[in-house]
């Protein structure tokens, strides 16, 4: 059975491409092979390739996790404002509601 394809922007395509591409050129600038990134990421060679190929339909956490061992840094900042930025968001979406509903369409009073 095959995968349901999901579209895709081409913004989002080239950010997969793009991140793929710095993967790729963290692990060989620290001479790290395929094998030994695969293996410290609990994947497969072939996967990793997929990642490095910018393959949108790698899972998130598994792209996250090698480009943590690659050493990319993930948006441009260092674990404790990372740490940071994620507690001062927490703290935000507390304030927000639960869940989202669309207004209801008020009914049309035409009596004049």
């Amino acid at each position: 059975m095959s995968k349901t394809q999901h579209p895709i922007s081409s913004y989002a395509s080239e950010a997969a491409i793009l991140l793929g591409q710095l993967v790729r050129k963290a692990r060989i600038d620290r001479r790290m092979s395929t094998l030994n990134v695969a293996e410290r990421a609990g994947i497969s060679r072939g996967l990793l390739r997929r990642i490095e190929a910018g393959d949108p339909g790698c899972a998130i956490g598994t792209v996250f996790e090698v480009a943590a061992i690659a050493g990319v840094r993930l948006f441009d900042a260092d674990h404790v404002a990372i740490s940071q930025a994620i507690e001062s968001n927490r703290e935000v979406m507390t304030l927000l509601p639960k869940s989202i509903r669309a207004p209801r369409a008020e009914e049309v009073k035409d009596d004049f």
